[in-house]
């Protein structure tokens, strides 16, 4: 065998294998490509465009779950100290009607104030009162319904 053929074989040999490799890289490119679209969206709006603004959606979420918490524990706050403490006191607003037939109710919050209601019964007519708690010109049943309200309160 002459030199020229060996030479001949070697170079195309060597250019099988450069074809070879070109054509592996080229689908490994190719593979990279339709990778690249997948997240980059080609174009359109991409896969990291999408995930930065859910994950700003998902922070307006936890912005707007820890408001509601707040608001949430303020009016736990409100509530438990809005109608804490009750008392009935039942006595006879007439003399001689018998039966404690009248009633008053009071309703208190934690600041001790709040609303006394009195429904005084007679022999032919119901009367109601509603009116707020103050420490003078009470009526005595309103001052004991109140006390035994105001005495069910812890101490502060």
């Amino acid at each position: 065998m002459s030199a020229e053929l060996i030479l001949a074989i070697a170079a195309a040999a060597a250019a099988a294998i450069a074809l070879g490799v070109c054509f592996w890289l080229w689908i490994r490119v190719r593979r990279l490509r339709n990778a690249q679209r997948v997240l980059l969206g080609g174009g359109r709006s991409d896969l990291v465009d999408f995930a930065v603004s859910l994950q700003a959606r998902i922070d307006d979420l936890h912005r707007a779950v820890d408001e509601i918490a707040a608001g949430l524990s303020r009016v736990d706050r409100r509530v438990d100290g809005s109608l804490t403490n009750t008392a009935v006191v039942r006595y006879d607003a007439y003399a001689g009607t018998g039966g404690h037939q009248s009633a008053s109710f009071a309703f208190l919050d934690d600041n001790r104030t709040g609303t006394v209601v009195t429904a005084i019964h007679s022999a032919g007519s119901v009367t109601r009162l509603l009116s707020p708690t103050r420490p003078a010109g009470r009526k005595a049943e309103r001052r004991r319904s109140t006390g035994r309200a105001r005495k069910r309160l812890p101490k502060t």
